[in-house]
């Protein structure tokens, strides 16, 4: 089994800067690809940022140039930068890795993120 643990959200004023960090951990064969995605109310989760194990990045357009998504992979850890928030990234933002020989996807709890106007 794996676990996720996300930390790093909280509150921050229009313009501010938040890193999110995800760390997994247990019995872990080998995680793919690393992720977060984000749900604001009354709207579907979509995917934020996403990372391969080879480093290969995706953005959703709407963070592309103000989120940056990185992995330590010694550490099973993914880290989400957010410089230049917006109030429209207001949302619970969730970890997301595939990992294991089945490739499962295991998700955290989610941490809160408000930007205030």
């Amino acid at each position: 089994q794996v676990q996720v643990m996300e930390s790093g959200g909280g509150l921050v004023q229009t313009g501010g800067s938040l890193r999110l960090s995800c760390a997994a951990s247990g019995s872990i064969s080998s995680i793919f690809a690393m992720g977060w995605h984000r749900q604001a109310p009354g709207k579907q989760r979509e995917l934020v940022a996403v990372v391969s194990s080879g480093g290969r990045t995706n953005y959703v357009d709407s963070v592309k140039g103000r989120f940056t998504i990185f992995r330590d992979n010694a550490k099973n850890t993914v880290y989400l930068r957010m410089n230049s928030l917006k109030p429209e990234d207001t949302a619970v933002y969730y970890c997301n890795v595939v990992a294991g020989l089945s490739r499962n996807d295991y998700w955290g709890q989610g941490t809160q993120v408000t930007v205030s106007s």
